[in-house]
Order: C-alpha cells, then structure tokens, then sequence
C-alpha cells in the first residue's frame, strides 16, 4: 500500500463475483416455485468444511440447476486462499486469537462492533438489514459464528476447518443485500412511504422497499465498507491490546493483520485496500472513517445503534457491580468522537464513572510497577477477562440458543472457551480472584434444557 488509494473508485464497487451469482439466482425459480434466493440460502446449509466445498455436489433437494450450477461456478472461483497466504503466520494469528481469548472477545464486543457503525451509510445498511437497534444480539452471534470459525485452528487453511465455508456465505449474503437494495426504489422518500411497518417486513421486504438514493456515493457494502469492517476485526483488536497494555509484538501484529487479510481475500476485497502493517492499518482506517463522515445520513441510525448495543451488553451481565462498565469501557476504547457519533457518550452515573476510572488509573500505575518484577502480571487483563466471561455465556455459550454453527465447529469452539477459565499467565490468587467475579472452573454456558 504505497500509493493513496483512491476511496471513491473503490466505493463504486461490490463485489462482481458474488454479485453475478447472486443475479443469476435471484433469475431461478426452485421445485414448488421457491424464489432462487430462498433455495440458495437453504443448499448453503450444506457447506459446513472447508474441503467439501470446491468441488461441490450438493445433497438431492429438488433445487433448479441453474441455481446449483451459479453456487458451483461461485465456489469454484471463491473458495481457494490467495497465493500469497502464509500458513504460518496464519497459525500464529490463530494461536494469538485463542491465548487472549476472553479479551478478544471483549474487543470484538466493545471495540470492533461499536467502531462498525461509525460509517453513516455502512449503519444505514447494518439498520434495514436487521432492525439492529430491535435485534442486536442476533448481530452479536451472527457476528461470532464467522470470527470463531476463522481464528480456531486450521480455520482457514486446513480441509477440516470452516472458516472458508462461513466466510464465503457472509460474502453471498453481502451480494444479496446490495443486489435487493438495489433493485428498489431509487427516491428515498419512496421508501419512508412503504405500506408496512419495517417491524412487519422480512429482510427481503425491508431491503427491497428501503432501496438505494442514485446520489448517495457509491454501493451498499461497497469494497470500502468490506474493508474498514476488514480492519475492525484486526486493527481494532491490535489496537485494543495496545491500550490494555498487552501490546503484542509487531511480528504477532504482523502476523495478526496477514490472517484476516487472507479472511477479506475470500470474502471478495481487493489486496489494495488491505493493510500489512500497524502503520498502514492506522492510516487506513483514520481516512476510511474521514471520508465517510463526509456522507451523512438523516436521519442518522448511529445513534440508536450504539445505545443498543450498550443496552445488550448490560442486560448480559448479571453481577450488578460491573453492569455498567462496558459503556465507559467502550468510550475509552473507541475515543470520544466516535463515542459521540455513536452514541454511546450518554453520561452513565457518578458510581461507575468512578469505578471505572479509579480502576483503570490503578490497574495502570500497578501493572507498571509489578510488571516489572513480574512480566505476565495485570490487573487490566483480569478486568477484561472479568467482562469477557459474562459477555460469552450470554451471547455465545447458552447451550439452550445454540450458534448457528455445524456440531462439528460448535463444540470444538465451547470447548475451547471452556478451557479460558483460568487463566495461566496470572497467579493463582488472581484466579481465585477472578473466579469469585465470574465461576468457578470451566467456562460453560446454559446447559441444554435449562431455564433461560
């Protein structure tokens, strides 16, 4: 990334693979008259390992041919890693994602989603697709289902894997919102007149009515809104690290930022808008944010979206004395305009600014001063672990709201966050500690058949 990329070409553009699939199956009629859209979304099902997927015949469903050949040309193109991908840096991405566990989540929670929205035309997209402010903890574990696949152990690279098989769904389901959106009225006031409330709408019906301004710049989830989503999954989490002060070293950020660059090769964005370094992300991502504030959108959907979010993470937790935290905690994380654009700058009350502010200056001065008798030491990390833990028994552990996973990735994962329940960089009073705020021993959800 040497050059100045040129935003507003990028902007112009989706993605024209998935976007012709998805045309000629939106052209499809399926057995008993189901549209092409509804039949490709049920054989998508089907892909569940890396390996099945190039070449793929799919199980015998009475689907037009035409609908399965446009998904095999589809997946005989998409469904290979670039040349450049370097499995072992992906390893190590992978290793680093499943040490810092709890605080990667608490990241994606309350750095990665927030920072998503900052975007007026990308939120006005996340805000018809799914009533986000009414459904935020569906987003939450849509979002789950795709990074967990991607970050567990050979998610991209080996046949077993899945993250491959859940990245190339995103990608077709990006395609199909621009393909509906676009194919709706061009007058935005045409969509504020839709005869049914969005509540009453399907996504197809919402997307479709809401369609697309032809003076708006660029396309729904153009190539510029993959890539800054793209960079708030691996800058924002660097960069979040940085500020807990467990800064990783800047061949783990390397290695980091190569693994989701290979992510967004598959999901459809081109390598000129990916950035392979800490310098060149930082860039990136600041004039991404700058040119799309330049777009606003009335009425504006950040706000509504963000409270949201707030408001869900607060209901997850249910230790009364760090409910609030994840709002301030945020605030610190994305910075006070982004906060403010957001919303999410609302004054929480005197109590937990100062708990929150009292900690953070404390955790801070004495993870300095131990940290150098004892290098693994911080308090930040047992906070961040602390929220982490309720976030991922609400959002991603209930046993009784499964992911929409296959058994052979969901298990592996519940597994594997089981296993973050102690923390092995920490003494053991710490520990002790921790579990006093948290559970005692494996990280588990509702079990099956439990009351909510």
């Amino acid at each position: 990334m040497n050059t100045p990329i040129q935003l507003r070409h990028w902007e112009q553009m989706g993605d024209p693979l998935a976007d012709q699939t998805v045309q000629a199956v939106a052209r499809c009629q399926s057995h008993g008259d189901m549209p092409g859209l509804a039949t490709a979304s049920r054989l998508m099902t089907q892909w569940t390992r890396n390996g099945d997927l190039a070449p793929w015949s799919p199980e015998p469903s009475g689907a037009a041919p035409q609908v399965v050949e446009a998904l095999q040309t589809y997946l005989a193109q998409a469904a290979t890693l670039p040349p450049w991908a370097d499995p072992a840096r992906i390893a190590r991405a992978e290793q680093i994602f499943m040490e810092h566990g709890p605080l990667s989540c608490t990241l994606l929670f309350c750095s990665s989603l927030p920072e998503c929205y900052v975007l007026p035309h990308l939120a006005e997209v996340l805000h018809i697709a799914g009533q986000l402010e009414a459904h935020t903890e569906h987003r939450i574990r849509q979002t789950a289902a795709m990074v967990f696949p991607v970050m567990m152990r050979g998610g991209l690279t080996s046949p077993d894997g899945a993250g491959v098989a859940q990245v190339l769904k995103v990608r077709l389901i990006h395609a199909t919102i621009r393909h509906l959106i676009l194919q709706g009225p061009a007058d935005p006031a045409t969509a504020k007149t839709a005869q049914n409330p969005p509540s009453r709408m399907d996504l197809h019906q919402a997307l479709s009515a809401h369609g697309w301004d032809d003076s708006k710049p660029g396309q729904p989830c153009n190539q510029v809104e993959l890539a800054y989503t793209l960079l708030t999954f691996s800058y924002c989490f660097l960069q979040g690290m940085r500020k807990l002060g467990q800064g990783l070293s800047r061949e783990d950020e390397t290695a980091y930022l190569h693994a989701w660059n290979v992510m967004g090769h598959v999901l459809g964005i081109h390598s000129e808008l990916m950035a392979h370094s800490m310098e060149e992300a930082e860039t990136l991502f600041a004039r991404i944010q700058d040119h799309g504030r330049q777009h606003a959108v009335t009425p504006d959907p950040r706000p509504a979206l963000g409270r949201a979010l707030m408001h869900t993470m607060a209901n997850s937790i249910r230790l009364p004395v760090i409910r609030s935290l994840p709002v301030p905690l945020t605030q610190w994380l994305i910075g006070a305009q982004t906060a403010r654009e957001i919303g999410v700058s609302e004054n929480v009350s005197w109590w937990t600014r100062a708990l929150f502010r009292t900690g953070l200056a404390v955790s801070q001065a004495i993870d300095t001063v131990v940290g150098l008798l004892i290098p693994r030491f911080s308090l930040s990390r047992l906070f961040t672990r602390i929220i982490g833990y309720h976030l991922l028994t609400r959002f991603l552990l209930d046993q009784t709201r499964p992911l929409n996973l296959p058994e052979h990735v969901l298990a592996p994962m519940q597994n594997c966050v089981a296993a973050w329940g102690e923390d092995p960089h920490a003494a053991p009073w710490l520990n002790r500690l921790e579990d006093r705020l948290t559970t005692t021993g494996l990280w588990r959800g509702t079990p099956r058949g439990a009351p909510k």
